[in-house]
């Protein structure tokens, strides 16, 4: 039997349906590669095989009974984000040791209703604050590529690098991730997947762990842009527990995938051709530009004038909203617990030790901003730029514009440890450079492998649409990853 773990989401689903392997079997063969890999590549925090067999027997069960769901038996993988009722739920930070909550995320409720099982929880920056997975509790993640001839490890992109690295590793199917500057897309791309940011409002935020609320939305990683919609297509719907979840009915995301982009207006901002750009990344640019139009794609040049200003608005708005969603961590209900002389050294003392470097840096400045006499000055002004952002896109669709293509990244993978970028917070944060104006906005955005660099490192390319069209992105997308051809899964060395 060919290895199970090597099929896509849709062919180990359509064989799952004609029973040419049981969802044990697949289980197995998954649970057996993470064993092999995971103590390297360290993708996984916690692996649930007893949970995971016991719903594979499940999903036999409904399969033999021909009343399986549109995910019946796919193993996927759980970004730490995501409340997993009786399993760890810790977002990667050590201020929730030991939380096991006692309900079930909206998002992972509607995939085990369809039918998908468990394999464990994916390691991630510790409140999804990084672009590089180097800020977890639990360690880093070590991307599954590295640069031709070299043995140095690479990181995944964050936040969700471990979701990113099971994929492309080949130790789940797909896996749940969340963005709120970038986090789907940037470990995406590093990683020679694809990854999908929905519009905001189009999948449940609830019993997904805060770090933005008006930024953060969840979104599926998968190999392929049809095993993305199909993963899509289940975590999508409204949720009344969500007040920012919008009553929209799901299309079948899937179906949208082979429509081509004949007659489709694809817009070309001038802001993003940066200077210092690589010029791998500007010819990858243009041959995702030349691939849509000998599909039948009209190529528009537009501007998007406020794009210079989102990066530094992004890093007001996004702390301060996690400096008051993470006030609740406190030591005295639930998590890690450090007593002192009183409550408020109680207070003092847990955050110290359970909060990370870079939570802690953004827990201050969103304090800063946020604080008597820096409101309006930051804060305020921030929130004006934002509604300057969104209202360039509403512009550039207004003018006919179907979806806008852009770089995924400014580059590709770096090395973990890497001196320049850990040194220098704000040379981290630049890896947001191209996807943060998408979060601010509310828009879909989704990346794509379009090509690779000089050493043979997968580049990403980034579609951005109009507000819940992800099938038009899905559409463009396919074109690109068939144009591009084949050679997007790393070598195994592992």
């Amino acid at each position: 039997m060919t290895d199970l773990t090597t099929k896509s989401l849709a062919e180990l689903r359509d064989g799952l349906k004609k029973r040419e392997f049981s969802a044990l079997e697949a289980m197995d063969a998954y649970l057996d590669a993470i064993a092999a890999a995971n103590p390297r590549l360290n993708a996984y925090i916690v692996v649930t095989a007893d949970k995971a067999r016991e719903m594979a027997r499940a999903s036999d069960a409904r399969l033999a009974r021909g009343e399986g769901g549109p995910l019946e038996g796919v193993p996927l993988g759980i970004k730490d984000l995501f409340a997993t009722i009786g399993v760890h739920t810790q977002a990667a930070s050590h201020v929730l040791d030991g939380f096991a909550p006692e309900y079930e995320s909206t998002v992972t409720s509607h995939l085990w209703r369809d039918g998908a099982v468990m394999l464990g929880k994916l390691n991630m920056d510790e409140f999804a604050m990084g672009s590089s997975n180097e800020t977890s509790y639990y360690g880093p993640v070590i991307n599954p590529w590295r640069a031709a001839g070299s043995n140095r490890d690479l990181v995944p992109g964050g936040s969700s690098g471990g979701s990113a690295a099971a994929v492309s590793a080949w130790l789940c199917a797909g896996a749940t991730a969340t963005d709120t500057g970038g986090s789907i897309r940037q470990p995406a791309a590093f990683s020679g997947i694809v990854g999908i940011k929905p519009t905001y409002g189009r999948c449940s935020r609830w019993g997904i762990v805060a770090f933005a609320s008006s930024l953060d939305q969840a979104g599926p990683i998968a190999r392929t842009v049809t095993d993305t919609a199909i993963m899509l297509t289940s975590m999508a719907g409204f949720d009344n527990k969500d007040s920012t979840s919008v009553d929209l009915a799901v299309p079948d995301f899937a179906a949208a995938v082979e429509r081509g982009v004949k007659g489709l207006v694809i817009g070309v901002p001038r802001e993003y051709r940066m200077d210092g750009m690589p010029e791998e990344i500007e010819t990858l640019w243009t041959k995702g530009l030349e691939w849509l139009r000998a599909e039948g794609a009209v190529i528009k040049d537009i501007s998007l004038p406020h794009t210079r200003y989102a990066l530094p608005a992004y890093y007001i708005v996004a702390p301060a909203e996690a400096s008051s969603n993470l006030a609740r961590y406190d030591g005295v209900k639930y998590g890690l617990r450090k007593t002192g002389k009183d409550i408020t050294d109680l207070y003092e003392l847990t955050r110290a030790e359970g909060f990370g470097r870079e939570v802690k840096r953004r827990v201050m400045i969103g304090t800063y901003v946020l604080s008597a006499g820096y409101y309006d000055a930051y804060y305020v002004r921030a929130q004006k730029v934002r509604t300057l952002i969104k209202r360039d896109f509403e512009d550039a669709f207004d003018q006919g514009v179907d979806a806008i293509l852009t770089p995924a990244t400014p580059s590709a993978a770096f090395g973990v440890g890497d001196e320049e970028m850990n040194s220098d917070p704000v040379k981290m944060y630049l890896n947001d450079v191209f996807t943060v104006t998408v979060n601010m906005a509310g828009l879909p955005g989704l990346s794509v492998p379009g090509g690779k660099d000089a050493s043979g490192l997968p580049l990403g390319l980034q579609l951005i649409g109009r507000p819940f069209d992800e099938e038009t992105l899905f559409a463009a997308a396919r074109v690109i990853e068939r144009n591009r051809g084949e050679g997007f899964s790393p070598e195994k060395w592992w």
